[in-house]
């Protein structure tokens, strides 16, 4: 594909190395190039700082900006020139649409072939973990963002040549999964979600709502009668100590138990996949928790003989990560059990042996930052050389208007209610403007235009801030929204579907590339060509926000090139098809990038 930035960074590296001389040992990347833009229209498309280069060069910026200018317009590429310490670049509007849409069409006519991807992870091997849901609740709102950004993210990488391997690490074991089977055991009476007309996932979680209300309760009453903080209350009322009881069974495999175990979580992973397979996302490997979590411990151990760890007078194994300003973290408790540090190293360990990967990207909350520095320093400490790679993808929290949510309470927004919400706001919109039978199916309609605002929304910002999801913001038609990006993808088709119509597709003419020279055209044709460079720059900072930022751009540029230049109506037949071939890409492109943004494509709105 055809990058204007990146082929003039070609292009200037070349005549920088070369005014080293023959004689020097260094050479100029194209990725040690800075490009900027310009903060003026008159100053040209494109300017190239020329500071780094004075004292290698032993010249002046500005001097080393006219010696490039004039080396490059020598080569024969025009249209540069110096502007004090800068080398700008002014483009041949002409040449670069014609190279920006023949890396689209095919052979310089007006049909589309598949888009070149940048190669910067090509050869790459990047597992990504996301999503990481518990067995005693349904996905809910900040799943969405999780899920939403781990896929997006593997499909970039996969975008730039990297194979890509998506995980899913389920917690399925612990406390909080017995709170929920006791609920159930107590108060169940048998019921099936089948029989109760409940999605699996949210018939399980009402059960840990249920646990939670009736621990509650008598945590309370322990509090007053007894003087109880609220925290000793809490792991002395009755409900907790047969939780605790429950546990115990599941530990030594008490048959009962046990089978019960697997069918409350069998209904939350049934419950789960619906939901995956709704919002597009997908994994290719489960890891469970009751599989993993006794991993570590050995390694722990062989640490310890190689002097990485010690042993206290307690007994406990700790490592003491002061010098790298992190704290003294144990290992294995003083009886020789593992935490959950342990079994994140063994998981880790286990997965490279299992698929070896050159990369791992855990997708976590940010309140979990300070936990992967210590796993990364200990995997490090190890001598496990991919242990260099590993990358934790930070995200922020996601709230509603009405404040935090609490699973236990029963207050956090399950992911299905939420769409199902968006869906339902989507349709009425769509009825409102009678356009029921334009767009064919109403409902899986709406059901796109919910997911594909959901998504916007979850990804137009950066992963590392908190945000508050505005249902009715997201659903917008106008602005920077999903919704909006979608509605541009369905009045480009519209256009080619007239043009079809009318016999007016300039299929049969070749593409007089001049032709298109108004500002309008020009901002469009040159945001098609930073679409490699977006596309790479999301997967090097991990940043779903860069593509996102870019559609939206994309967008706004479409939609003024549409009010400022006629299309079918433009008189000239050769205007007009080279309008229509940039209509093509344009959609082309858009298509593409909704895509690695998880975000349905709509044909008709």
């Amino acid at each position: 594909m055809y990058d204007l930035k990146e082929n003039w960074k070609k292009n200037v590296a070349e005549v920088l190395t070369k005014l080293l001389g023959s004689g020097s040992s260094e050479e100029i990347t194209p990725e040690m190039i800075t490009a900027e833009n310009p903060p003026s229209p008159d100053m040209g498309d494109l300017g190239f700082p020329m500071f780094g280069y004075a004292k290698l060069l032993r010249k002046s910026p500005a001097q080393i900006a006219e010696i490039v200018a004039a080396e490059l317009t020598a080569m024969g590429l025009h249209g540069s020139f110096a502007a004090g310490p800068y080398l700008n670049i002014r483009y041949n509007r002409g040449e670069a649409a014609r190279n920006i849409l023949d890396a689209y069409l095919d052979s310089g006519k007006n049909n589309v072939q598949a888009i070149g991807r940048p190669c910067t992870l090509k050869g790459q091997r990047i597992m990504v973990e996301y999503s990481s849901p518990n067995t005693n609740k349904p996905l809910h709102l900040g799943h969405l963002r999780n899920d939403v950004l781990g896929e997006s993210i593997s499909r970039i990488l996969e975008a730039c040549g990297a194979e890509v391997r998506r995980v899913c690490i389920i917690n399925d074991r612990g406390i909080h999964i017995c709170k929920s089977m006791l609920a159930y055991m107590e108060h169940g009476g048998g019921k099936t979600p089948e029989a109760e007309g409940i999605k699996c996932d949210r018939f399980v979680g009402d059960w840990y709502v249920k646990f939670s209300q009736e621990q509650k309760a008598e945590s309370d009453v322990l509090e007053k009668e007894q003087g109880l903080n609220k925290r000793e209350a809490e792991a002395q009322s009755p409900s907790m100590i047969r939780a605790q009881e429950l546990l115990r069974q599941w530990e030594a495999g008490e048959s009962k138990t046990v089978e019960l175990w697997k069918k409350m979580n069998g209904w939350a992973i049934e419950g789960w996949k619906e939901t995956y397979n709704r919002t597009g996302v997908r994994f290719d490997q489960y890891y469970f928790e009751s599989e993993t979590y006794l991993l570590g411990k050995d390694e722990i151990l062989k640490g310890l003989e190689s002097g990485v760890f010690y042993r206290e007078e307690d007994g406990s194994v700790q490592i003491d990560l002061t010098e790298e300003k992190l704290d003294k973290k144990v290992l294995l408790r003083k009886d020789g059990t593992s935490i959950y540090i342990t079994q994140d190293i063994g998981t880790a360990i286990y997965r490279h042996e299992d698929w070896p990967f050159d990369r791992l990207v855990y997708v976590v909350g940010s309140e979990q930052q300070y936990h992967f520095k210590v796993l990364f320093t200990i995997l490090q400490k190890l001598k496990f050389d991919w242990a260099q790679n590993l990358y934790h993808l930070s995200y922020g929290m996601v709230n509603l208007p009405e404040g935090k949510m609490k699973s236990r309470e029963g207050t956090v927004v399950d992911a299905d209610d939420l769409i199902d919400s968006l869906r339902d706001m989507a349709l009425e919109e769509i009825r409102s403007k009678e356009r029921e039978e334009a767009v064919g199916d109403p409902e899986i309609t709406a059901e796109k235009i919910a997911i594909g605002a959901l998504h916007y929304f979850l990804l137009n910002v950066s992963p590392t801030r908190d945000m508050l999801f505005d249902p009715k913001e997201s659903l917008s038609f106008n602005g920077n929204t999903g919704p909006y990006l979608q509605y541009m993808g369905a009045r480009i088709s519209s256009i080619l579907r007239k043009a079809e119509e009318s016999k007016k597709t300039g299929l049969d003419l070749m593409l007089q590339y001049e032709l298109l020279k108004s500002d309008a055209e020009w901002e469009l044709l040159k945001t098609l060509g930073a679409y490699n460079d977006a596309v790479a720059a999301a997967a090097a900072g991990m940043d779903p926000s860069v593509l996102a930022a870019y559609l939206y751009e994309l967008a706004k540029g479409f939609s003024r090139f549409y009010h400022e230049c006629p299309i079918l109506s433009a008189g000239e037949p050769e205007l007009a098809a080279a309008r229509l071939a940039l209509c093509r890409v344009v959609l082309h492109v858009l298509r593409d990038a909704l895509g690695l943004t998880c975000i349905p494509f709509l044909e008709v709105m």
